[in-house]
């Protein structure tokens, strides 16, 4: 593949507004000059703002495609139509279903990590467990009937026991046996992947659920709070065991009060504590989506599209998770009352958090340098020398002009 130079275009993360030459060679950005680069194919990008590719780090599903149901086919279906919206990266994401359903849409999400890599669609690079250890009361979409409790919360030692050779004073061999001890790998009753990034949302207050987020963090998954309302002395441990994270921020949890701090209090008051949150105007008010994000401050919050299946489809009746699923002027309801997710796109989001104030720079933190600080991956969420060529370029009446995964341009 010849090296591709997309000329005179801004960088979102450069608050100056410079024109920049970004390389894109072999799938990866090469360099980022200011101007003057010349050598291989020229895009003119004038008038152009390029972000990193957006990652959603909570999707289930788009295009009449629910990830718990979904084949490999359904997936990448779902993954075109994401990086169609700049989603370049994004893990699918489950809601609380028997076992059966999870072995099969893990194995489903397999099959697709291995096909996708020369794909220009949005990459999975994981799987996001939601709710499976929640509060009842605090269910929100989910269903109760599915939930689970942590009953091995008192970590199994496992007593391991070696074979050592010694000589003894007459210098003649003999045998002992001596012991070490060590925590052995609880079974989180969840299928994983073959390899990628695994999170989990739960509910800290659930029975031995600070045991469950020390368990989760040792097992190297991502152990996020939601559907919750643990009181401050559980966030701290569950925060003090590595659960430093929350979902769908305002969402399924406790609010503010002023003689009670509330989950969401908690997480805005805690400076090690991230949170993801639906900007779609619909689960927050704008108002307090800017409230939330500025006092938490862009470099911690996230943007997440929380999409399910109608999403891409238009107004209508849906079946979902087992009961009908109105949306109406963008805005889901299903037979309880509840929000049932949303039918936005990350760059719906993106869309949402511009209009009231964040600059360029903010957003790119917010729906891509962040997701990718959240997963561990750092060849995605930035544009600079040696990152994935994953690239959204948005012009001056704010549309997507072209999206770009792995160097290769969406169709």
């Amino acid at each position: 593949m010849s090296e591709l130079i997309l000329k005179n275009c801004r960088i979102a993360a450069d608050v100056e507004g410079r024109g920049w030459d970004v390389a894109v060679d072999g799938g990866l950005i090469g360099a980022v000059g200011e101007g003057g680069t010349v050598a291989g194919d020229v895009r003119d990008c004038d008038g152009l703002t390029l972000y990193p590719g957006f990652i959603d780090v909570h999707n289930h599903g788009a295009v009449g495609v629910d990830v718990n149901e979904a084949d490999v086919d359904g997936l990448i279906d779902v993954a075109k139509f994401l990086a169609s919206q700049g989603v370049t990266a994004w893990l699918p994401t489950l809601v609380p279903d028997s076992d059966e359903i999870y072995r099969r849409v893990i194995d489903a999400i397999d099959r697709l990590m291995e096909t996708q890599v020369d794909m220009p669609i949005a990459q999975a690079v994981g799987v996001h467990y939601e709710g499976v250890f929640a509060n009842e009361k605090m269910c929100g979409a989910l269903r109760p009937q599915y939930f689970r409790s942590f009953v091995d919360g008192v970590r199994n030692l496992a007593i391991k026991e070696d074979a050592v050779t010694t000589k003894s004073t007459e210098n003649t061999e003999r045998s002992e046996v001596t012991k070490s001890h060590e925590y052995a790998l609880i079974d989180l009753g969840l299928p994983t992947l073959k390899a990628g990034v695994h999170m989990t949302t739960f509910a800290p207050e659930v029975e031995n659920g600070v045991d469950l987020a020390a368990e989760l963090i040792r097992q190297g998954w991502i152990a996020s709070i939601g559907h919750t309302r643990a009181d401050v002395a559980t966030l701290d441990a569950a925060a003090a065991a590595g659960a430093r994270h929350v979902t769908h921020f305002f969402n399924a949890m406790t609010g503010i009060h002023h003689r009670d701090v509330g989950v969401a209090g908690w997480a805005l008051t805690n400076h090690e504590v991230t949170f993801d949150i639906i900007a779609d105007g619909i689960h927050v008010h704008p108002r307090m989506i800017e409230m939330a994000c500025r006092t938490k401050t862009p470099e911690k919050a996230l943007l997440i599209s929380d999409s399910v299946a109608p999403t891409g489809l238009g107004d209508g009746e849906f079946k979902l998770w087992g009961e009908t699923v109105i949306v109406e002027n963008k805005r889901t309801r299903n037979e309880r009352g509840s929000i049932a997710g949303s039918v936005i796109s990350m760059f719906d989001a993106v869309n949402g958090v511009r209009s009231i104030g964040f600059s360029p720079a903010e957003v790119a933190k917010m729906a891509s340098a962040n997701p990718a600080r959240l997963i561990g991956d750092d060849s995605r969420g930035a544009i600079e020398a040696g990152r994935r060529a994953d690239i959204v370029a948005v012009n001056a009446e704010g549309s997507i002009e072209f999206v770009m995964i792995g160097g290769k341009l969406v169709e």
